[in-house]
């Protein structure tokens, strides 16, 4: 999937792509028409660089709801052409997802068209998870012979559903099913069931990688075998050699954390570094200084996950590097240093946003820093990573950093973030928006009593408002 293109952040149809509580509010205001336009471009051309992890389709529902939109082009993108030529999920996914919480809204037309996709869309599984969650017995029996009916009756087919049985993400449609009236239907999804433990047995009884016994090279040797097959396995093979290494061994690991192979360079890295070597922080930064660029990434990575006062004194010291090393030790001091790297967080933080922009994965810890430092100075750029920032992850970072270093945010942003794609930055906001603002309090309402809303945002809600006002 390529990288979808973001509008300006200052745009009805950039601020919807963000999932900024702005945009709901920009598009309750806007021509109907338009909003629905950008709400559907949104919904069909899904706009988030992490699709697994980003949330939007609370937020879409949401806003369907509010705009009593119809859903004619949510289902000619479902059942159109392409749908066959390209079944990859996230091409969907967006879509069924907002359809499940419309379903759970009462949307009687999202129902029927989630139904109807399970059993004719290529990304029917999908479906078929959002039904299992809001669907009833009748509504789901309905389906079991057009999903069945996906599979052929042959040896091939049948493992293929074992498979899909074994792997489902939501079991109900198939315990279900197992216990359906016609014996067609029945046998044949247990007989599925029954494959698909064992398959899950015979893996677990044929482990592979390391065993017990191995030696300090062998490893070594498993870790440079993963790079050659193109899979970093330098992170487990540590894992192992500390079941595998002792004493006597230190000798050799360090050797082959100064010039050995990719794969037990990056190894004994990690292995010295996790252990807090006296030598580590010499050999990670001999690493970055003449490795390739798989060991310069787990030099830095190992730098990062150390916990000793040596390290954060030696981050204090590389800071101001314009390498790999210097933008780590500046995320190190972010999560461990004290007040007085205060100026040199910053430092880094305004580098990050001036040289690789708002979206930079730097930020994510370096705005966490600003806030548990309490920066105050850092504001100005904190709400420059708010506003423009595709990641609504990172943005709910830098709300959290301006509840804590900006006495505006509470009349500002706060604000906005009530009607946030993310629960977590929902969360924030009912913690510190001022109920001054008639909106606040409506939308806090609002939250308290909607059934599909999180618990952390409920209690939130809860704890500025009386039980009494929280009846709509």
């Amino acid at each position: 999937m390529f990288d979808p293109v973001i509008a300006p952040s200052g745009t009805l149809l950039g601020l919807l792509q963000r999932g900024r509580g702005d945009g709901t509010l920009h598009a309750l205001t806007a021509p109907r028409p338009e909003a629905l336009a950008a709400l559907n471009h949104c919904v069909l051309r899904d706009p988030r660089h992490d699709w697994q992890v980003e949330n939007r389709s609370l937020y879409y529902a949401r806003l369907y709801l509010d705009l009593n939109g119809e859903l004619d082009e949510v289902e000619a993108h479902l059942f159109g052409a392409e749908d066959v030529l390209d079944s990859d999920e996230s091409r969907t996914g967006l879509a069924l997802a907002v359809l499940g919480h419309l379903a759970s809204y009462g949307r009687r037309d999202a129902l029927e068209l989630l139904r109807r996709y399970a059993a004719h869309g290529s990304n029917w599984a999908w479906a078929l998870d959002e039904l299992a969650l809001r669907d009833d017995d009748a509504g789901l029996r309905a389906l079991a012979a057009p999903v069945l009916a996906r599979f052929p009756a042959d040896p091939e087919g049948d493992a293929e559903l074992a498979a899909t049985v074994r792997d489902a993400f939501e079991p109900r449609p198939w315990r279900l099913w197992a216990e359906d009236p016609r014996e067609s239907v029945a046998t044949r999804v247990r007989a599925a069931h029954e494959t698909g433990c064992f398959d899950r047995w015979q893996r677990q009884m044929r482990p592979s990688g390391p065993r017990p016994g191995w030696s300090v090279q062998a490893v070594f040797e498993w870790a440079q075998q993963g790079i050659e097959r193109g899979a970093a396995l330098h992170v487990p093979a540590a894992r192992c050699l500390s079941a595998v290494a002792g004493p006597e061994d230190r000798a050799e690991i360090v050797q082959a954390a100064k010039d050995g192979t990719d794969g037990a360079r990056c190894t004994a890295l990690r292995y010295l570094a996790d252990g807090n070597d006296p030598e580590a922080l010499d050999l990670i930064e001999g690493a970055v200084a003449n490795g390739s660029t798989l060991v310069v990434d787990a030099a830095v990575d190992a730098f990062e996950r150390m916990r000793s006062l040596a390290a954060v004194d030696r981050a204090r010291g590389w800071a101001r590097r314009p390498d790999p090393l210097g933008a780590a030790a500046g995320r190190v001091l972010a999560c461990r240093g004290g007040v007085q790297d205060r100026d040199l967080v910053l430092a880094a933080l305004r580098e990050a946003v001036r040289g690789e922009g708002p979206d930079a994965p730097t930020l994510w810890t370096l705005v966490d820093g600003t806030g548990r430092l309490g920066i105050a100075c850092a504001a100005p750029v904190l709400r420059h990573v708010y506003r423009e920032t595709a990641s609504s992850h990172l943005r709910g970072r830098a709300a959290r950093a301006l509840a804590a270093t900006d006495p505006s945010f509470a009349a500002g942003f706060a604000v906005e973030c009530l009607w946030d794609c993310e629960e977590t930055t929902r969360e924030i906001a009912a913690r510190h928006a001022e109920t001054g603002d008639t909106r606040v309090v409506e939308r806090l309402r609002r939250l308290a009593s909607d059934p599909a809303e999180e618990a952390e945002v409920q209690t939130a809600v809860r704890s500025r408002i009386g039980p009494e006002e929280t009846a709509v």
